[in-house]
């Protein structure tokens, strides 16, 4: 399912429970004086940690979040200089899976959105790890709203 599957309306930086920032540099364009595609990939990296790291590190001890899925859409360009908004939450929480829905936003203007899945794994094990009670309770806090809906 790609992210613009499950919700209708665009989504606005609002909507999301945790944002936080990136600061493009130079170094981030490419021959197309745009920010390359690949680092969209980076600026939602540092959305989800700011979502895992949030009042202390949420995965267990003795385990670890890897990515497991990560679906993309370009919506719109990105240029330096300048700041992206990065809005996170919590979509879904599995068994030791977490669904996460992200956007960057420039200038106030959606650029893209993004879903991924995240798993808690057992460091030693090298497998998942169910997620406890602790972290639920914490997810719980971080599930995104229902989405904007432009309509009447």
């Amino acid at each position: 399912m790609s992210p613009s599957d499950h919700r209708t309306a665009p989504p606005l930086l609002a909507d999301f429970p945790v944002h936080s920032h990136d600061k493009l540099r130079y170094g981030d364009t490419d021959r197309q004086g745009h920010v390359n595609n690949a680092v969209f990939a980076t600026l939602l990296e540092t959305g989800r940690v700011e979502l895992f790291h949030r009042d202390g590190p949420l995965m267990d001890e003795g385990c670890s979040f890897v990515i497991a899925h990560l679906s993309l859409d370009y919506l719109g360009e990105l240029f330096w200089p300048g700041r992206v908004d990065i809005g996170t939450g919590v979509l879904a929480t599995g068994r030791s899976s977490i669904r996460v829905e992200q956007a960057l936003f420039q200038d106030g203007r959606l650029a893209a959105r993004a879903e991924s899945v995240v798993v808690q794994v057992n460091n030693a094990t090298r497998r998942g790890q169910a997620l406890s009670e602790r972290i639920l309770r914490r997810l719980a806090a971080l599930q995104r709203p229902a989405a904007h809906d432009p309509s009447p």
